[in-house]
């Protein structure tokens, strides 16, 4: 009976927790619909706002619930397709914001890494399970809207979204998780071979070579965030040298604020990609304005097709002039951008030569950070251009491959040779200082940056009461000093041994309390702060603020205590007077020993009359 009883516990403890592994799959498979759902209905609500808003609205409720579908799917990679147009061919539409970009990545994220958080009464799901199921719900709501916007007047395409799609998310929902997971760095899978997985062991994977990896990765980071920047730069300047053409442009596109509204959101949603073309510009390809016109800092090649659009109209036009060609300074700032990331860690200020990394090192890692920010540099480039259309409008944007080579040469070419001199410069300065503080100083007592005063007697503001200095020697020699000087004190002491050296008061920072509390010493000090003061200290005497406690009054000595006449007193014992033990030991001269008492001789018996009187 006790045996049944224990395996329908154990049962029931094992089908508790498959229910919970269950519960907490479809939880984490309902997180990752409902962040879908977010990003749809957020651009839903945009759309819907602005088709309620026109004056003149090209189709119902219906066909703007389709448009935010489309631009759902466009915010993933997804090329959308127009097949209504006045040619009566399909026109392509692959030119993605990148801003718009950021909504659905960020939502798959947080949902992987919220699906790892632990919950009371639910067991841990794993990683991979995460993924998944985040990955599940999100595609599933994905397919749906790919089947609804597939009647409206953008279409996506078939094969781009079948592969763009899941690639967003299953990537976004990967970082998601691992950051939930802490950001772990596990062993090498076990898939490879015992021969690969050994070699990477001892180079790739050695702990010394991913900290170098991780150095080059910020470094990479960091060169492109400076290209964007230098880039959006560059945008800003074109579009305040071309205001008047962007201004015409914006204008012509809406009459109606709500078009005006839409077409100022477009254009924000489009900065990140033109930050993107100008730092392709800086870096000397430059990009495409349709199949037959090309932008570089030496000019315009060909006739561009322009849509009339305000970010458009800042393109510089003409032969490239010193102005232009000044836009070849950012990527020169994003090369030094990789070297001062790489030798801050190499080379560090306040370190000694032994903790630098070599220079062979130094230099790899530079030449490491270089080629992984050309690689992302290459994929922004093409994730920022794509067609517009078809003949002429087929290509818009910079070259990804010609981009990322353009970037490996300025961030290889100039972050290395700047991280060597650099790490050079930074071990010079420091091996100056370790010499120079090695050195031995005479006469001076702590330099100029010690804050001592030098042997001519100037006052100092923390020790106004030090007005002269001790020469400072070296160890060696001050011990060699203070032998010769005891040596002498013996001589001119005429003794054979020498004589103890006299303490000198005016070597030590910190000076006997009677000279801290002397009157003079004091007066110097309060004089001081005042000065330091600013003259917000008042005048007033340096005394103490609490009056002198009151002279003790001199103790007299006790008298001696009496002795009885009890016939234990021997006679001829001296005795010795009691001293009051506050007032001290008595000095040697008092010591003397009293008069012993005489015995009462008692009435006058007068004159024996046995004796002879005697007359005077």
């Amino acid at each position: 009976m006790t045996q049944v009883t224990d395996r329908s516990t154990t049962l029931s403890s094992a089908s508790a927790a498959e229910r919970g592994r269950a519960a907490a799959l479809t939880a984490s498979f309902l997180r990752g619909a409902i962040a879908a759902g977010l990003g749809l209905g957020a651009l839903a609500v945009l759309v819907m706002a602005m088709w309620i808003t026109s004056p003149y609205p090209d189709s119902g409720a219906r066909g703007a619930l389709r448009v935010a579908a489309a631009l759902w799917l466009l915010a993933h990679g997804v090329e959308l397709v127009r097949p209504d147009t006045m040619s009566g061919a399909p026109a392509p539409l692959g030119v993605v914001p990148l801003l718009l970009v950021a909504l659905p990545v960020w939502l798959t994220h947080r949902a992987a890494k919220d699906a790892l958080e632990p919950e009371e009464g639910r067991p841990q799901l794993t990683a991979l399970g995460a993924v998944a199921t985040i990955s599940g719900g999100y595609l599933l709501v994905g397919g749906a809207v790919v089947f609804y916007a597939s009647g409206g007047p953008l279409t996506a395409h078939p094969l781009r979204a079948a592969l763009l799609l899941p690639l967003v998310t299953v990537l976004s929902s990967t970082a998601g998780a691992w950051s939930g997971s802490g950001r772990p760095v596990g062993p090498l899978p076990l898939w490879l071979p015992a021969g690969v997985r050994e070699r990477l062991v001892r180079t790739v994977w050695a702990p010394r070579a991913r900290r170098r990896t991780a150095v080059a990765l910020r470094a990479a980071a960091a060169a492109v965030l400076a290209l964007l920047g230098g880039g959006a730069l560059l945008v800003g300047a074109s579009l305040v040298w071309h205001g008047g053409a962007a201004q015409l442009s914006f204008s012509q596109l809406a009459g109606d604020w709500s078009g005006r509204f839409a077409v100022l959101l477009l254009g924000l949603a489009l900065v990140p990609n033109a930050a993107a073309w100008a730092a392709a510009y800086g870096l000397g390809p430059g990009f495409a304005l349709g199949t037959a016109a090309t932008v570089t800092p030496l000019g315009m090649t060909g006739t561009p097709a322009l849509p009339s659009f305000p970010l458009l109209a800042a393109v510089p036009e003409g032969h490239g002039t010193p102005l232009h060609w000044a836009a070849a300074g950012v990527p020169v700032v994003a090369g030094v951008v990789v070297a001062w990331f790489t030798v801050r860690v190499a080379a560090p200020p306040f370190s000694v030569r032994e903790e630098a990394w070599s220079l062979r090192a130094t230099a790899l890692t530079a030449a490491l950070g270089g080629a992984l920010g050309a690689l992302l540099t290459g994929v922004l480039a093409m994730a920022a251009g794509g067609p517009l259309g078809t003949a002429d409008l087929a290509v818009f944007g910079p070259v990804g491959w010609l981009t990322g080579l353009a970037a490996l040469g300025w961030l290889v070419g100039v972050g290395v040779p700047v991280a060597v001199v650099i790490r050079a410069w930074r071990l010079r300065e420091r091996r100056v200082k370790a010499e120079v503080s090695d050195a031995p100083v005479a006469g001076v007592v702590g330099g100029e940056s010690g804050g001592l005063e030098s042997g001519g007697g100037a006052v100092v503001w923390w020790a106004p009461w030090r007005r002269t200095a001790r020469p400072v020697v070296a160890p060696a020699e001050g011990k060699q000093a203070e032998k010769d000087e005891a040596k002498e004190n013996g001589k001119a002491d005429g003794t054979g041994t020498p004589a103890e050296p006299v303490p000198d008061l005016e070597s030590y920072d910190v000076l006997p309390a009677d000279a801290w509390h002397d009157r003079g010493t004091r007066e110097a000090r309060w004089a001081a702060i005042k000065d330091a003061s600013g003259g917000l200290m008042a005048d007033f005497p340096a005394v103490p603020l609490l009056p002198p406690p009151p002279e003790p009054e001199p103790v007299t000595p006790s008298e001696p205590p009496s002795v009885e006449e009890d016939g234990s007193e021997e006679e001829g014992r001296e005795r010795i007077p009691v001293q009051d033990a506050k007032a001290g030991p008595a000095p040697e001269a008092n010591l003397e020993p009293l008069p012993l008492p005489q015995p009462d001789p008692g009435p006058d018996p007068g004159p024996d009359p046995g004796q002879p009187s005697v007359t005077p």
